[in-house]
């Protein structure tokens, strides 16, 4: 059933991007407006030997925008960023989601407003930075629409938004292995017993947190994640595999637990078992 809902959700926010990019082209500044949605381009200052800059997106009321990987419904945010000047690299980092539940499935979501923080590499460290951006993401409340947004923004010393850069960089997952002894850990994987192939991922949080647990693999790998059981345990099912695949597949796990939030990796063999 998800794996229905996930394609015909494809379907549909295809057909309306189209409609969306002929109707709207693309006049770059450091903002944009769209359907119950406004993004910035938001400039930090220097980080290291990287330029530290921001994706903004405030939504209205009761909308929300997805994560890296929408649960069963929904698509991506999806970035072009072939037009920058100066630029050799552009790393996104995701906060942290929170997992919706409706008629249409679960979905992976950033509601109010999100900022995702980008890290971005000069070709020369000596010549000015401008980074140009094509964006398109799903804003979502009864209906779904695609928003687009062609942005702008020189990277500056002063950094005029540093801050709120910086506080979302905190909501960033930080890599953590399997079994790693914190109070917010995946503790261990083992095969559960079920129709599908899956998982039982028992995870260790602090007193008194509810944990939600959001899993992704590689393309054409398709996994569900059942809410946890009183002994802190939760269900992976893998919903959909290449039928030829042979792993080793890589399988990230994304804990979260109050405002703490990890990312562990595991391996799966190409029946969807831990290695």
């Amino acid at each position: 059933m998800a794996f229905v809902l996930r394609v015909a959700s494809i379907a549909i926010f295809s057909i309306l991007s189209v409609t969306m990019v002929v109707a709207q082209p693309a006049k770059p500044s450091a903002s944009a407006q769209g359907f119950h949605s406004r993004a910035r381009l938001i400039s930090g200052g220097r980080q290291g030997d990287a330029w530290l800059a921001g994706i903004e997106i405030a939504l209205d009321p009761g909308f929300k925008t997805y994560w890296r990987n929408p649960g069963d419904s929904g698509l991506p945010p999806r970035f072009d960023w072939s037009g920058s000047e100066n630029v050799a690299d552009v790393e996104i980092r995701y906060p942290a989601p929170y997992r919706h539940e409706d008629a249409a499935g679960v979905a992976y979501v950033y509601g109010k407003k999100v900022v995702l923080p980008v890290l971005v590499k000069a070709k020369d460290r000596a010549k000015p930075v401008r980074l140009v951006m094509s964006a398109e993401y799903g804003v979502c409340k009864d209906i779904c629409i695609p928003a687009r947004a062609d942005m702008s923004v020189d990277l500056t010393a002063d950094g005029p938004d540093r801050s709120a850069i910086e506080a979302a960089l905190t909501k960033v997952p930080r890599p953590q292995a399997l079994g790693a002894q914190s109070e917010l850990s995946v503790l261990a994987i083992e095969p559960a017993p079920q129709d599908k192939p899956a998982l039982s991922v028992t995870v260790r949080t602090p007193d008194g947190a509810k944990p939600t647990l959001f899993a992704e693999g590689p393309e054409n790998w398709y996994f569900s994640t059942s809410p946890p059981d009183d002994a802190n345990r939760f269900t992976v099912t893998v919903e959909e595999k290449p039928k030829d695949a042979s792993g080793p597949a890589p399988l990230r796990l994304t804990l979260v637990a109050g405002d703490k939030a990890i990312e562990t990796e595991v391996s799966l063999d190409g029946n969807g078992q831990p290695r």
